[in-house]
């Protein structure tokens, strides 16, 4: 009987030496894994370098689309531009929902403040220049809640970064006093607008003007590429968002001198 017992127990402690020993074999194998995979972080990081640039890439578009795309549209249907501002964040939130696509949701909630302050002022407040600033910083205090959550960094540094550009913008509208062209322009149809640019550019075209578009285009260029040598998304979002703004700027001078 003793025997037995003996024998049962010694075959049970094997058991379960044997059980820990494939434990433990299988643990190092994963510790191992993980420590080929840490130690030759050439496709890692390649592939992180490569994301982080799609998110430059795709703030710049989004950057563009408002003025391009937005503008003409919110001219005759405000309501469906402000009403899409619930399908961007929709969006945003259902892509939030997955690892694989949380990074563009977050982008894409930012972009949906911007979206909502363009439908705002471009719908019905487009001919009073001093209203634009304001209405752009719609989503301001939710940015900064945010972040001081450290919530959404990419979608509300892209926010941060497009108003930024906005606000030099307008700064420069300020100071160059084109502004009365500004009330001018969103008055007219299409058609009549082009003698108020070329007035307008005659406003551009002095040596005050193009003094002041060299130092805020200097800026731009100063404050988007900075963030760059950080390498984190949410700052190449806000570069993105800055310096997209010298591109826009440029693509409506073109336009105005083409007109």
């Amino acid at each position: 009987m003793i025997n037995n017992t003996l024998s049962s127990y010694s075959v049970s402690t094997s058991s379960i030496a044997s059980d820990r020993a494939a434990t433990e074999n299988k643990q190092r194998t994963i510790r191992e894994l993980e420590s080929t995979l840490t130690s030759s972080p050439s496709l890692p990081i390649s592939l992180s370098a490569s994301k982080t640039w799609l998110v430059f890439a795709t703030a710049v578009f989004l950057v563009t689309v408002p003025v391009f795309i937005e503008a003409p549209l919110v001219r005759s249907q405000p309501i469906a531009c402000v009403a899409i501002t619930g399908f961007w964040v929709w969006l945003s939130f259902n892509l939030m929902t997955r690892p694989q696509t949380y990074l563009w949701g977050d982008l894409l909630f930012g972009f949906s403040w911007s979206w909502l302050a363009g439908a705002i002022y471009w719908g019905w407040l487009r001919w009073e220049p001093l209203w634009h600033l304001p209405i752009e910083s719609i989503g301001l205090p939710l940015a900064f809640w945010c972040l001081a959550k450290n919530w959404g960094k990419v979608g509300n540094w892209f926010y941060l970064g497009s108003l930024l550009g906005t606000a030099l913008t307008d700064v420069y509208f300020y100071l160059v006093n084109l502004m009365p062209y500004w009330r001018q322009i969103m008055r007219v149809e299409p058609e009549a607008a082009i003698p108020v640019l070329k007035h307008a550019l005659i406003q551009v075209d002095t040596p005050w003007g193009m003094a002041w578009a060299i130092i805020l285009a200097l800026v731009l260029l100063t404050i988007g590429l900075l963030p760059l040598g950080r390498k984190q998304r949410h700052w190449y979002a806000f570069s993105g968002a800055v310096l997209s703004t010298i591109l826009v700027d440029s693509l409506f001078f073109l336009a105005a001198v083409i007109a």
